[in-house]
């Protein structure tokens, strides 16, 4: 779909979501949509694939709600592929049956098989995101999720002039689910993408793609508000405009104190509203918007290309102010940080802080229950017998691990095993609190690199205070890893390089205005710390947002057992929930 086309749709949709006369329930009205999932054949980069997509549209539908309504999405599934949808970074209060990650809270949904996802947005506005939930199906099965205000209720800013979706994609000319099985097979890195996108298009920089560009058409001193969604299956994104600041008034659907940016970094999973105003007067030039990978992972084994998008201003001189884009004007392009400048993002998550106002507070747990010190990281798992592995040595494949335990899916939803009583043979409830072996995590890795299986929960009380410390390693490489927790917000109370030191580094912790997120990143060859309270039952993924580690067993779940009251306890399961 074409860029402009897209946009257009996004305010079509915001106005007919204001102008919806929709059903009333307790809190707001319900939004109904229908996700018809099948294949289509799309050309990027002179090549043409068959992708899965919803509604026939790449990237897929603009889900809008208000704060407060009740969503109603039903799922067609008539690819040939098993389908889960995640509503990422919705909190799902007691309708974890809605959440969507295939084998945790529900089967997937099975080729002509459909299921009606239902969940109330209580208590978030901002923008969040939907996606496939299974193998690697995202890579094209996703979009965007608006949530305004509830009626009446302003911005804690200025109002923007007008809303646009940026979202950050990521393209292989090869079909990624055989992508994904060839690298399982052989132990070895997946191929990497050949190409960024934004709004599923690669832009001027990519063979043959000019006609496949990206383009935000601004009218001097008006305000936009970007909507950014970091969308790719594997990298963190670098994103700068060529002579625009941006103004970050929202990450993850939260407020947060307005910070102006040059570049500003955004990880696979998260979101950010962001301003930007326009220059006063026409300035006769276009401007370069430019998104392109930061890793600190060895050369080779991530897309090192960069994505281009075009700003282009009406001319109120001309006679046709919003014709063709003018090839004599000057192009501008920002810089963007080193690939690998870790300082850089340091520094920029350091700036984030929580609105923290009396309407909007930071309810920061101030004392703790139970503390959890998780490592996280890349392993290895030994060939099979007689066999060769293109791991990192010829004898292992590549495998990732949470407290050295590579978590395994189940055949059945952990979801359902726990509300039927049926886990036994499905998982057991000691996944490790705390490393089993403490070693130097960010020094000289262990001789032994291999890590073990299973699926193992952690069980927490309804309203127990969490804090967790997530430690990088350095086996085999140190990087970053952006995590994901499914039913909850955090806030992240610190972060750090080297070992975390439990004597001296809490003292430094920010109680006050932290930054209320649903996915981190995990510094590399560093430690981030987090804070939250399980006042939501059921089971709940977390997970590296890098689609080729979550592969490789980066992931584990939280089991949050039911409340004393009704209002603390997990709904039953709808009639219509998938079977595996």
């Amino acid at each position: 779909m074409a860029a402009a086309a897209y946009c257009f749709l996004l305010q079509l949709a915001a106005a007919a979501l204001v102008a919806l006369s929709a059903t009333k329930v307790a809190e707001g009205a319900t939004v109904e949509y229908q996700f018809d999932v099948a294949t289509m054949n799309v050309t990027r980069l002179c090549s043409s694939k068959s992708i899965v997509t919803v509604n026939g549209q790449f990237p897929g539908p603009t889900v809008f709600a208000r704060e407060g309504d009740l969503v109603v999405v039903r799922v067609v599934n008539k690819a040939q592929y098993n389908m889960s949808i995640h509503w990422h970074g919705v909190r799902q209060l007691r309708s974890g049956w809605a959440d969507g990650p295939a084998y945790i809270t529900q089967c997937p949904i099975q080729p002509g098989q459909s299921y009606v996802y239902k969940y109330t947005i209580s208590g978030q506005r901002g923008t969040l995101w939907w996606h496939a939930h299974i193998s690697w199906l995202r890579a094209t099965v996703y979009g965007p999720i608006v949530i305004l205000p509830k009626l009446g209720v302003p911005y804690p800013f200025a109002a923007p002039d007008k809303e646009v979706p940026v979202i950050f994609g990521e393209w292989w000319k090869a079909d990624t689910e055989a992508v994904i099985s060839q690298a399982m097979q052989t132990g070895g890195g997946p191929n990497v993408s050949d190409a960024f996108t934004i709004n599923g298009l690669p832009g001027p920089l990519y063979n043959c793609s000019a006609k496949d560009t990206f383009k935000l058409k601004v009218k001097p001193g008006k305000t936009y508000m970007l909507r950014i969604i970091n969308a790719a299956l594997n990298d963190e994104l670098f994103f700068s405009v060529a002579g625009h600041q941006l103004t970050i008034v929202d990450v993850d659907a939260v407020y947060v104190k307005p910070v102006t940016v040059d570049t500003l970094l955004i990880t696979p999973g998260q979101t950010s509203n962001v301003l930007l105003t326009a220059k006063p007067s026409y300035p006769g030039a276009t401007y370069y918007m430019l998104a392109a990978p930061y890793s600190t992972a060895a050369s080779g084994t991530f897309d090192n290309t960069t994505v281009a998008g075009i700003l282009e201003y009406e001319d109120p001189t001309s006679s046709n102010p919003s014709a063709a884009f003018n090839k004599n004007l000057p192009l501008f392009r920002p810089t963007l940080p080193k690939i690998n400048d870790t300082s850089f993002v340091s520094n920029f998550t350091a700036k984030l802080r929580s609105l923290a106002s009396e309407e909007y507070p930071a309810q920061v747990p101030q004392e703790v229950d139970r503390r959890f010190f998780f490592t996280v990281g890349l392993g290895t798992h030994p060939c099979a017998v007689n066999g060769t592995c293109q791991g990192p040595n010829n004898n292992s494949r590549f495998a990732a691990a949470v407290n050295n335990v590579s978590f395994v899916l189940p055949s059945t939803a952990l979801l359902q095993s726990h509300f039927t009583g049926m886990s036994r043979g499905v998982y057991s409830s000691n996944f490790p609190v705390v490393p089993a072996t403490p070693f130097n995590y960010t020094g000289t890795p262990p001789n032994n690199t291999n890590v073990s299986n299973g699926t193992r929960l952690v069980v927490l009380s309804y309203g127990t205070a969490v804090e967790l410390v997530m430690q990088g390693t350095s086996i085999l490489t140190a990087e970053s890893h952006p995590f994901h927790l499914h039913g909850f917000n955090f806030f992240v109370v610190g972060q750090g390089f080297g070992n975390f030191d439990p004597a001296k580094d809490p003292a430094k912790y920010n109680l006050v205005d932290p930054v209320e997120r649903n996915t981190v990143g995990v510094p590399a060859a560093g430690w981030v710390a987090i804070r939250f309270r399980a006042d939501n039952p059921g089971v709940w993924f977390m997970h590296c947002h890098l689609e080729v580690h979550v592969s490789w067993g980066l992931k584990m779940a939280w089991l949050v057992q039911d409340g004393s009251l009704p209002d603390q306890k997990l709904l039953p399961p709808p009639s219509d929930l998938p079977k595996c």
